[in-house]
């Protein structure tokens, strides 16, 4: 969607984005179109909704396809007409935005069900462009491994400067069946759980779980857990040692300065040398 926007006669205009499954239903009314000061309970003040922040740009609505089912009316106006009222105001507002809307969910088997307006979904298909799963174009793999393991590790402060051959094949091969947020998933893991500048995958997490397999009720932990007992035995292995060739820190593939940041955000202790 950025990149669409980006090569548009809007690109110098805002581009807003708004994931529709992650806003609870009571709120997306009022995230799309804003809304007034005592409009509802907890509303304090004034609010300007999505539709306007992206006027003359683009919009990016999201899994699209969770929309609540009050919704699609407002939204199909706003669309033809390009105008809107905010919630609990009488003043129309005039909009120019461009619409870029993304879905994982099959809108023609939603429709043919009734659960989503078909007038919406034919105004939202004017120009379709479907992305093919993971599993279908393994030769953008690569190129996406590299993408996001960099990304991560300059988020995380970690310096990875080789992908093992094994694991880059592993990553190719396996058939990915959440597709790119489960790529992204098990990739920040990995930032997080190499020992050193060469990413390290589990292949065993590559394997495709049986299909009748149970699944499990949650996760075990999250990512800082893992982060911070990966930490913990690393500085058992170095007797407690941070810097210095052999220290915690070049192990890790970070500075000195930033493992002892991540130490202190993790609750970690620091040990004496």
């Amino acid at each position: 969607a950025r990149a669409l926007h980006e090569l548009s006669p809007r690109q110098g205009r805002t581009f807003v984005k708004l994931n529709c499954a992650a806003i609870p239903t009571g709120l997306l009314e009022s995230e799309l179109f804003g809304h007034k000061k005592g409009a509802f309970t907890g509303a304090i003040s004034q609010k300007v909704g999505r539709f306007e922040l992206a006027h003359q740009g683009t919009l990016f609505l999201d899994e699209v396809g969770d929309i609540p089912p009050e919704l699609p009316p407002k939204l199909l106006r706003v669309l033809q007409e390009q105008e809107f009222e905010r919630l609990g105001g009488t003043k129309t507002i005039k909009v120019d935005v461009r619409l870029v809307a993304a879905t994982h969910r099959d809108l023609p088997r939603m429709v043919a069900d009734g659960r989503f307006r078909e007038d919406l979904y034919y105004r939202l298909n004017v120009f379709p462009l479907v992305l093919p799963p993971l599993r279908e174009r393994r030769d953008d793999i690569p190129r996406l491994v590299r993408h996001f393991t960099q990304r991560f590790a300059r988020r995380m402060g970690r310096r990875i400067e080789a992908i093992p051959s094994a694991v880059m094949e592993a990553l190719v091969r396996y058939p990915w069946p959440g597709n790119i947020r489960e790529l992204q998933n098990v990739l920040e893991r990995a930032v997080i759980l190499s020992p050193g500048p060469s990413l390290q995958v589990p292949l065993g997490d590559l394997q495709p779980a049986p299909a009748q397999a149970p699944v499990p009720a949650a996760a075990p932990g999250t990512l800082a857990d893992a982060e911070r007992d990966h930490i913990l035995g690393v500085l058992r292995e170095t007797g407690g040692v941070l810097g210095g060739p052999n220290g915690a820190a070049a192990r890790l593939g970070m500075k000195r300065t930033t493992l002892q940041s991540k130490m202190k955000k993790l609750g970690i202790s620091r040990p004496r040398e």
